[in-house]
């Protein structure tokens, strides 16, 4: 019996996360969201491969070295953001189901990470630009991390669906199982 009411009760945690997805992925707040998310994107990228390979050339040497590890660690942040937008969109447009987005390797993985005194004290500053592309990045994925957590959040006692007393049935059954 346990076995039965705990996948109905899966079932029913993921077809309302379905539900929720699919909702999300529809809304005119998503859309907006995945217009922002691509243009940041898109002006980072024109960023840093212009104006802040100058912004980099003027740096001394530690300066240089913050910028090349700030530069990558933005990059993959955005990369992330840009795939779980992508893969929204993707439900949206009907090319994945929502069961399918659920997956763990379509959920937005990585942590934001403050980045404060990352730079280091000296005559290099971080270049205004960069510190202003960095802080949006870091806004958007916290902002998807929130929403991802909603739309795939668990049902209150643990996994998705799980009866937070079936540890306990399981248990009560057990113990009578042999005096039938």
């Amino acid at each position: 019996m346990e076995t039965e009411t705990g996948k109905s009760g899966t079932d029913r945690a993921a077809s309302e996360a379905a539900i929720r997805v699919a909702d999300f992925a529809a809304s005119e707040h998503f859309s907006r969201l995945f217009r922002e998310g691509m243009d940041l994107v898109e002006e980072t990228a024109s960023y840093l491969d212009g104006p802040g390979r100058d912004d980099a050339k003027r740096l001394g040497r530690s300066g240089a070295l913050a910028y090349a590890a700030e530069s990558m660690t933005l990059t993959t942040q955005l990369m992330q953001s840009a795939s779980w937008l992508l893969t929204q969109r993707a439900v949206s447009e009907g090319e994945m189901t929502p069961f399918e987005a659920a997956s763990e390797k379509y959920r937005l993985g990585g942590k934001t990470h403050p980045r404060e005194g990352m730079w280091p004290a000296g005559d290099d500053p971080c270049p205004p630009r960069l510190g202003d592309l960095v802080a949006r990045s870091q806004s958007l994925h916290e902002r998807l991390k929130r929403l991802d957590d909603n739309l795939f959040r668990e049902a209150p006692g643990g996994a998705p669906g799980q009866n937070p007393l079936a540890g306990q049935w399981s248990a009560l059954e057990s113990a009578f199982a042999g005096r039938s």
